[in-house]
């Protein structure tokens, strides 16, 4: 098992590259590694309830699906 810090300052006008931190740490800790996330920048906007529920990248559930799948793994997200 390994630890992994994802980063990401990708905010909801790229709606697929600012899912990715939360898609891939999810993944990771689904094969049982110790992830957190670390958002900066545009991305600290995602965190509010009204933007997540808003992005829906391309090929991939909405934000507002993965951020429960992140809260479920108990994944730490630092702002």
């Amino acid at each position: 098992m390994s630890k992994v810090l994802f980063k990401s300052a990708w905010g909801s006008d790229e709606s697929t590259k600012a899912s990715f931190a939360f898609l891939h740490a999810n993944a990771f800790a689904e094969e049982g590694h110790e992830v957190q996330i670390f958002i900066l920048g545009e991305a600290v906007n995602l965190m509010r309830t009204s933007v997540s529920n808003a992005v829906h990248p391309v090929g991939w559930p909405p934000l507002k699906d993965t951020l429960e799948k992140t809260i479920d793994f108990k994944i730490p997200i630092h702002v």
